[in-house]
């Protein structure tokens, strides 16, 4: 079975290494997008104070892993449920279903963690000076940097699954558009507390906990929730939308 999901693996590898430059843009555009526009022109006009620059980078990070995430893992799975037919000979390799699918979640969670972590170099060249990170736990840090693309990987494999071709403009606009306006992306959720039931119901967005957790342990000066909340509510999240995903996949496979 090792064999056979490092064989899946090595197969996806070879196939974003033929698409490099496509995916390199989906990679690196979006970030270096949000870092200047935000970042850069924003503050660099005035219009945001300069601790901005600090304050945004992680919700611009969460942002981009979810995206990532999300689209590394549903799109592929939507042309080659409904079009190409491709995922039928991977089915019929010698493993679980399930293990097809969880292939298909390793996978964007490496896209998705890389579409993150690019997202500070950049932040490091374009909003310098007054750029202020502190990782005072590195190991805490990439747990949970693993925890925010699992999140997106599973969320892709649950979406991915359940949306048919024709509502994929659907699923953006509805699901992915209020996830990042509600997520606290571009402010913390403390800043939330005039709209408390606003502040009350953001509570059942991933990307807010996300946000708030990157944000707990990049820029600790600013406010944020407990990191102990942040990483049992992804904990919880991951799970979730893994196992909707697992049930779902397999809903597919077998009609």
């Amino acid at each position: 079975m090792n064999s056979t999901f490092l064989a899946l693996l090595a197969r996806d590898a070879r196939v974003a290494r033929r698409n490099m430059i496509p995916l390199m843009l989906q990679t690196f555009l979006q970030p270096l997008l949000f870092v200047f526009v935000f970042g850069r022109v924003m503050v660099g006009s005035g219009y945001m104070p300069p601790a901005y620059k600090s304050l945004l980078l992680p919700g611009i990070m969460a942002i981009s892993m979810c995206f990532t995430g999300v689209w590394a893992v549903a799109m592929p799975l939507i042309g080659e449920f409904q079009f190409t037919r491709e995922i039928e000979d991977r089915l019929l390799a010698p493993i679980d279903i399930s293990w097809v699918a969880v292939e298909k979640v390793v996978s964007g969670l490496i896209q998705a963690t890389v579409s993150g972590l690019t997202v500070i170099p950049l932040a490091w060249l374009i909003l310098r000076p007054g750029l202020e990170l502190h990782v005072t736990s590195p190991v805490l840090f990439l747990c949970l940097t693993l925890l925010v693309a699992g999140f997106s990987a599973c969320g892709g494999l649950a979406l991915g699954c359940s949306v048919d071709q024709q509502h994929i403009g659907l699923m953006f606009s509805m699901v992915m558009t209020p996830m990042i306006f509600f997520g606290c992306t571009y402010y913390p959720w403390s800043a939330l507390s005039k709209f408390p039931i606003l502040q009350k119901i953001v509570l059942i967005n991933p990307l807010a906990y996300a946000s708030e957790g990157l944000r707990a342990t990049l820029v600790p000066q600013f406010p944020h929730l407990s990191l102990p909340l942040i990483l049992v509510a992804l904990a919880v999240f991951d799970c979730l939308f893994l196992v909707v995903g697992l049930r779902q996949f397999r809903k597919k496979a077998v009609s």
